[in-house]
């Protein structure tokens, strides 16, 4: 099961799915491409600052005062994930609103 937490100044994404084997897990694959698109977005669509983590099972974002494009990109992040969580709510659970 992956956990991801959304706070008014973070997002951290812990877990593996388990939906599938490694490199075949669907749901691994859109959490991962999801977190992977935020980043790239906010670094590369706004001015803001974020400092970020990523390693095996483990993702944290962290930020202090987002413009409104980066606050725009989160909730679009957290749109995506509650959609996955939706159609897979054994393999991922959210904390938190953004």
């Amino acid at each position: 099961m992956t956990t991801a937490s959304v706070t008014k100044n973070s997002i951290h994404v812990r877990g593996h799915a388990g939906a599938g084997p490694p490199g075949q897990d669907i749901v691994c694959a859109g959490i991962s491409t999801l977190v992977q698109t935020l980043i790239r977005s906010i670094e590369s669509l706004t001015d803001d600052t974020i400092t970020y983590s990523i390693s095996p099972g483990m993702v944290d974002i962290d930020f202090e005062e987002l413009t409104e494009v980066s606050r725009t990109l989160v909730d679009s992040f957290f749109i995506g994930m509650s959609a996955i969580a939706q159609a897979y709510p054994e393999n991922l659970r959210i904390t938190g609103e953004p």
